[in-house]
């Protein structure tokens, strides 16, 4: 199975201070051929107007990987990260990947301080194989030369090759696609596929995708990448 998603079929919402595509069924977007993949629950696009951002709410049970791509999101939580003192200083920028597990539950805030720009980042929301875990935070920065030419493991279920660990049997990948580059990701009997174009235009398994696009697969064992022109992308390999 390949099914090709365009940007223009995800949900979206403006509510002025934040813009946000919904590529999953989200809020008061409803699609019942878009409640997830897999594991993975929720991609969402958001732009955050300068000095505005997500007040104190909360979660559980889940696993929440933010992914930003250009200014800064500052996090707050009732573990105490972002605050004078706490573990993390819990200032996302681009080249990071913040993973928080909700577990029991947890209270957060997502605010864009900066003035005069806008922070434009990913939320990606995915199912946990665990229920009831502490509530616990992860901040890593993977750099452009890491993903230059190539698909980096930035989560795992497992922490390996230094990625952020999730409670969740799913592995996420990104990369940098120009020109010659190319990457191939092999997929173990019975795993599922789901690519997800951040910007810029990539071929992946004969199929040409733009910035905003995704890529369903099912029943593959490889999963070929290149002709990329500015190209940013997420992979991720999940459980059926």
């Amino acid at each position: 199975m390949l099914e090709l998603i365009k940007s223009s079929d995800r949900g979206y919402a403006d509510h002025g201070w934040l813009k946000s595509f919904h590529s999953f069924s989200f809020a008061d977007y409803y699609n019942p051929q878009r409640m997830g993949f897999g594991a993975l629950r929720v991609i969402n696009e958001d732009r955050i107007a300068p000095g505005t951002g997500f007040g104190t709410h909360g979660h559980r049970d889940m696993e929440i990987i933010s992914y930003v791509l250009d200014g800064e999101l500052a996090h707050k939580d009732s573990m105490g990260n972002g605050e004078k003192g706490g573990a993390h200083a819990g200032v996302i920028k681009p080249g990071d990947v913040q993973r928080m597990s909700a577990g029991t539950g947890v209270m957060h805030s997502e605010f864009n301080n900066a003035q005069g720009r806008q922070t434009h980042f990913l939320q990606i929301w995915i199912m946990p194989d665990q229920r009831g875990v502490a509530p616990s935070y992860q901040q890593l920065h993977f750099p452009a030369e890491d993903k230059r030419g190539r698909l980096r493991l930035v989560a795992s279920n497992d922490g390996a090759e230094g990625s952020v660990t999730i409670h969740a049997d799913a592995r996420l990948y990104a990369g940098l696609f120009n020109g010659d580059e190319a990457a191939e990701l092999a997929l173990a009997p019975g795993r599922l596929a789901y690519v997800h174009l951040v910007r810029g235009s990539l071929l992946v398994n004969g199929q040409t995708l733009a910035g905003g696009d995704a890529l369903k697969l099912a029943g593959t064992d490889k999963l070929v990448l290149g002709q990329g022109s500015d190209a940013e992308v997420l992979v991720f390999d999940l459980a059926p």
